[in-house]
């Protein structure tokens, strides 16, 4: 009877263990819904940035480049060609390049890539606009056959060349501004510094 009884309780003891370790098991499966990442969540039209002079004049410069490329492409035909050309890929280039950063800067897409200075960048794409835009402007009113699609293109030239101008010394502006803001707490971190240490050396005089 004693042999018959302890299989009995041995099988009672390792179904209790077993449960038990199943119960405290780390390795449970879970019911919980995962929730999926939002990738867009960060992207949204950013209203106020259009309102401001920035988004104003960003609108206008693409706008004037798109009207400025269309007038040199309706020209058939030209001799030289040279000036054609050269305004043509300015108009073209800006067009392409401010279309971007302004549809980055309305999506808040800059956000995403921190590390890039993008103040830096608006203002170099605004130079670099402003320049060749008045340099090609000029090239193609001295090199033109007086023709309807020629002087309309070299008037939204010089009109795309302002606009990038005050666009440009606004970003000069803006980017000084940040600079100075940046350089600020460095400072007052430095000075600190500066202070803490001078602070412990005094204290260390004293104690000797």
């Amino acid at each position: 009877m004693r042999s018959s009884e302890e299989p009995e309780g041995f099988d009672g003891e390792a179904s209790n263990t077993s449960m038990i370790s199943g119960a405290s098991s780390p390795y449970q499966t879970t019911t919980e819904p995962v929730h999926s990442r939002n990738v867009f969540g960060g992207i949204r039209c950013d209203m106020e940035y259009l309102k401001s002079h920035f988004g104003i004049l960003k609108v206008v410069e693409v706008v004037l480049s798109l009207i400025a490329f269309i007038c040199i492409e309706t020209i058939m035909m030209c001799s030289p060609c040279g000036g054609v050309y050269f305004f043509e890929f300015v108009s073209c280039s800006a067009f392409v390049v401010t279309g971007v950063l302004l549809l980055i800067f309305t999506l808040n897409l800059h956000t995403k890539v921190p590390h890039v200075n993008w103040s830096l960048t608006d203002l170099i794409n605004t130079a670099a606009s402003t320049f060749f835009f008045v340099l090609s402007s000029l090239v193609l009113a001295c090199m033109n056959h007086n023709t309807g699609a020629e002087i309309a293109a070299v008037i939204f030239g010089f009109l795309v060349t302002a606009v990038y101008g005050v666009n440009t010394f606004l970003a000069v502006r803006k980017w000084r501004l940040g600079n100075g803001s940046q350089r600020a707490p460095q400072s007052n971190d430095y000075m600190r510094a500066r202070t803490a240490s001078r602070g412990e050396m005094e204290a260390r005089s004293d104690l000797a």
